[in-house]
């Protein structure tokens, strides 16, 4: 039986990857190994690892690597952190093929690791372009990798043009539009959001609608997180609709974006907002299903939400150059910009689904690639 280690390192990771988690762990031919590392084990950035625990995998290893703060030097640090404690977990676990996913600094110590100790590397999400350090990381994996697992045709051929083999390269579709699947066809929202995940701020009726607020700091442009940060508060509470916002990433400038929240919360106390740390992958999408819209910089805004046909404001140039469909606008950091964008889509409404990132089957196909595939630990390409 093929041992494969999953490395997840974020609440986003978790949820790009849970379906393909399942179907690897329920493959007859495959054994999971759940290695959770770095700023999924951490409370402040909504502790992804208690999600997993209650979805019932069981967590092979546990890596603790993450230095915080403002300055981007403690990002390398995390990574190197995270190559030290991470060779320790594969040696421990002696895996037959590592996964790891997307583009974070984490995801960087994962590959690098991999593939000194000599062990077959897989990389899901390659060949996506975006605006930030990601973009650096992400074809940097692509290199390291053995074998791409990819979310789109579009990203098939970038791999393929950065030098990698026709038979190492595989279109499986994301595995976070398997999740979107299961709630596309909800009509209504399932859960009150407010009792079963707390948070801080006034309940609110969500009945005449609500937008969702997920920002995160530029990795490129941290020192002014704090500023972009606000606009968005300021053009949130003028509006007035109510707004269930979500904590940033784990990134250099994430100290300045927590920062402006809580400075903003303190001096304007807005009445229309509430703040969580994190819900569960599905409770999320079914909130961002039933939702009015999403504003800020996430890519579940453009990758997801293109799938369900949730209008979505980009801010900033965080996803300058991925895929996006119809259902995007894209604004600077400009409050009266975002307001507009907002009442823009607030009159255009829902939009249709749009397929770009997969159909929701990626699960499946990933695990039926990692069970089949011939393994090698390094690639000999023609020069």
């Amino acid at each position: 039986m093929r041992k494969v280690a999953v490395v997840v390192t974020a609440r986003p990771s978790y949820s790009r990857i849970k379906t393909a988690l399942e179907a690897i762990r329920s493959h007859q031919d495959l054994r999971l190994q759940l290695v959770v590392s770095a700023s999924a084990l951490l409370d402040r950035y909504g502790s992804a690892v208690e999600v997993i625990n209650r979805d019932g995998f069981e967590i092979a290893s546990k890596v603790y690597s993450v230095l915080e703060g403002e300055d981007p030097a403690l990002m390398a640090k995390t990574t190197g952190v995270g190559m030290i404690e991470l060779a320790t977990a594969f040696t421990n676990l002696q895996p037959d093929i590592v996964v790891t996913i997307a583009d974070r600094f984490e995801t960087m110590a994962t590959a690098i690791t991999a593939a000194y100790m000599n062990i077959p590397l897989a990389h899901i999400q390659g060949g996506e372009i975006t605006g930030n350090i990601d973009e650096k990381v992400r074809h940097s994996v692509t290199k390291l990798a053995d074998y791409h697992l990819v979310s789109s045709k579009k990203a098939a051929e970038r791999v393929l043009r950065l030098g990698e083999a026709e038979d190492s390269v595989f279109v499986t579709g994301c595995p976070s539009i398997d999740l979107a699947c299961e709630v596309k066809h909800e009509k209504e929202l399932t859960f009150d959001p407010f009792v079963k995940y707390g948070g801080v701020g006034k309940s609110m009726s969500l009945s005449n609608g609500y937008l969702v607020v997920l920002q995160h700091p530029v990795t490129t442009d941290h020192a002014h997180s704090q500023w972009q940060i606000t606009e968005t508060l300021h053009a949130v509470r003028d509006l007035g609709i109510p707004c269930l916002w979500f904590w940033p990433n784990v990134d250099a400038g994430t100290d300045g974006t927590s920062r402006g929240i809580r400075s903003f919360r303190e001096q304007f106390s807005p009445t229309n907002i509430h703040f969580f740390m994190n819900m569960e992958p599905t409770d999320f999408l079914r909130l961002l299903h039933s939702s009015k819209g999403i504003v800020g910089n996430s890519s579940v805004a453009i990758r997801e939400c293109a799938y369900l046909g949730v209008p979505a404001v980009n801010i900033g140039n965080r996803q300058e150059g991925r895929d996006r469909g119809r259902n995007v606008i894209d604004v600077s950091y400009d409050r009266e910009a975002i307001k507009a964008a907002i009442q823009q889509h607030i009159k255009n409404d829902r939009y249709e689904s749009e397929n770009i990132y997969g159909s929701g089957l990626a699960g499946k196909a990933i695990a039926d690639v990692l069970a089949s595939v011939k393994l090698r630990s390094h690639k000999m390409l023609p020069f």
